[in-house]
């Protein structure tokens, strides 16, 4: 199949009130909307009327935000399950880290999401970097990148093992005469599990996993037990790059690269000019302070903020190489590093070319769409993770837009041709082999 004759992955990407750090500011819906389930509902119902793959909610055991304008933010698996009872077909994509649950649980968590969305579910699986969040579970830091790493391969590993402890049709076959639940029986390094999983094989085989690390140790895992990976990529050669390092990857480890879908992020801007966009981006610049952006694009770079001026080169000094003992997330330093790099960009233009870690696009939905497509068929990625700028209008704007204009350019669908995620994505389902193979 040529990558003409395929077609994208859309994910859309609900980052709080929007993918712009003004977005409260710009007051397009309440701040309490994100305890509301309604409001995301509603972004879902948005999405699914775009046929896209999926919503995303990213997450972390730790507050985050400005603590003098804070917004909540609930535990996705469980406003996810309310999302997939209001919708029909989008999938439902749900972070939870490796460094901070148990897999007995999560495994549990995320097939009963699956089985009540009828089989529409995904686990985004995270180590979670920084200190924070390790602080709230009575430990003085995080752990380094390798154990961290090291932690989730076993993690992932007996998740997978525990979904794939029933028998396939073992609730109509039980009959008695055979055993069709399996204890996994796990001894490791980290985790001790003796039982089964306590639901039978999901209405799509077992849940989609998806990671989005970029390190040495996020790629092997991505490679190993992803099912798609969302990555931060700034250049089209980059993501190039990074796309056939992946296939590598998961060849070296007996896949068929073809079953791991590359999913870089986009932030945009839209408008129906590209002065209007540009407009509309000024404007919604106009409402961060300079303490704020420069707290912004210190807090990506993992650097104090006293060591930028915004409009003057970076102190390249200061960084240092990612290794283990660097707590930050290694992904998002190197992409935004390499752009500043190749650009010789100044803080306050790398904070206009990046947003929410992620490439920025500002344009008309025929350019945003003309984006897209470039880097789906150069092969930078087999979809994307869209983060408009502000919600609901940003989903809206993409969903009535740029889909139609995807659409006549014939690289994104025009009906849903499945009722699950792994089908929307295009993946297979694991034979009955594969599954038991995973105990």
């Amino acid at each position: 199949m040529t990558r003409q004759s395929r077609q994208m992955s859309i994910g859309m990407n609900i980052l709080g009130l929007g993918g712009h750090a003004a977005a409260r500011q710009y007051g397009e819906v309440p701040a309490t909307a994100t305890t509301d389930v309604e409001y995301f509902t509603d972004i879902a119902k948005i999405s699914e009327r775009g046929t896209l793959d999926a919503i995303f909610l990213a997450d972390g055991p730790a507050f985050q935000g400005d603590p003098a304008q804070p917004t909540g933010k609930l535990d996705p698996i469980v406003l996810l399950t309310a999302v997939a009872a209001a919708t029909e077909r989008i999938g439902v994509i749900a972070t939870a880290s490796t460094s901070y649950n148990h897999p007995y649980n999560l495994a549990r968590r995320i097939s009963s999401l699956d089985h009540i969305s009828g089989g529409r579910a995904a686990w985004n699986a995270v180590t979670t970097a920084g200190d924070a969040a390790a602080r709230n579970f009575g430990q003085d830091g995080a752990a380094f990148h390798s154990d961290r790493y090291r932690r989730a391969d076993e993690f992932v590993d007996v998740v997978t093992r525990l979904w794939g402890s029933w028998e396939p049709d073992a609730v109509e076959r039980a009959d008695g005469t055979r055993d069709l639940v399996h204890p996994v029986e796990h001894r490791g390094e980290f985790f001790s599990v003796e039982g089964a999983g306590t639901l039978p094989l999901t209405p799509q085989g077992r849940p989609v996993i998806v990671q989005a690390g970029s390190s040495e140790g996020g790629k092997n895992l991505g490679a190993k037990h992803a099912d798609a990976i969302f990555t931060t990529q700034t250049t089209l050669e980059d993501g190039i790059a990074f796309s056939r390092e992946m296939k590598r990857r998961a060849a070296g480890f007996g896949r068929d690269p073809e079953t791991l879908k590359i999913m870089p992020g986009l932030s945009t801007v839209i408008g129906s000019t590209e002065e209007e966009a540009h407009r509309k981006a000024d404007e919604l610049d106009s409402h961060l302070s300079l303490d704020q952006e420069l707290g912004l694009i210190a807090g990506r770079l993992g650097i104090d903020a006293r060591e930028l001026d915004l409009d003057r080169p970076l102190p390249w000094e200061k960084f240092p190489e990612p290794s283990d003992s660097v707590r930050t997330s290694h992904g998002f330093l190197e992409a935004q590093l390499n752009l500043a790099r190749k650009e010789n960009l100044t803080p306050r233009q790398l904070t206009r070319r990046i947003r929410s870690g992620h490439r920025l696009a500002v344009g008309t939905p025929e350019q945003i769409a003309a984006t897209l497509t470039e880097w789906f068929l150069a092969g930078a990625g087999d979809g994307f993770n869209i983060m408009p700028d502000t919600f609901p209008s940003g989903a809206e704007i993409f969903v009535d837009h740029v889909v139609p204009e995807l659409r006549r350019r014939g690289v994104f669908r025009h009906e849903y041709a499945s009722s699950t995620l792994r089908g929307h994505l295009g993946l297979p389902v694991d034979s009955p082999a594969d599954l038991v193979g995973r105990r």
